[in-house]
């Protein structure tokens, strides 16, 4: 057993500007989210930079608009922040699970 410690790791939701931009058409709290994508890639790097000065791994989750509505759906979630949290934290652990 290593006598490293592991920085815990913090699942960061992740768009590309095409899929924020579809991202902002089908969540019902448009409101809480940046009005630019320009404005949420600023605020997503240094909410990350915050998590890292506090001795986490902000990890990137790249995430598919769409695969994210079919997993809510499946799950007759919204598409709201809570469901955004829950879906990028089962993609961290898959990611995990997989690497292991």
């Amino acid at each position: 057993m290593s006598s490293e410690r592991q920085q815990p790791s913090v699942a960061f939701a992740w768009y590309d500007e095409a899929q924020w931009l579809c991202l902002t058409g089908v969540v019902p709290d448009r409101s809480e989210l940046d009005d630019t994508y320009e404005q949420w890639e600023h605020s997503a790097l240094k909410a990350m930079r915050a998590l890292e000065a506090r001795g986490y791994m902000a990890e990137r989750i790249f995430v598919d608009v769409q695969a994210l509505c079919k997993w809510c759906q499946e799950r007759n979630l919204p598409v709201n922040g809570a469901a955004r949290s829950e879906y990028v934290a089962t993609l961290l652990r898959q990611k995990q699970r997989a690497g292991a």
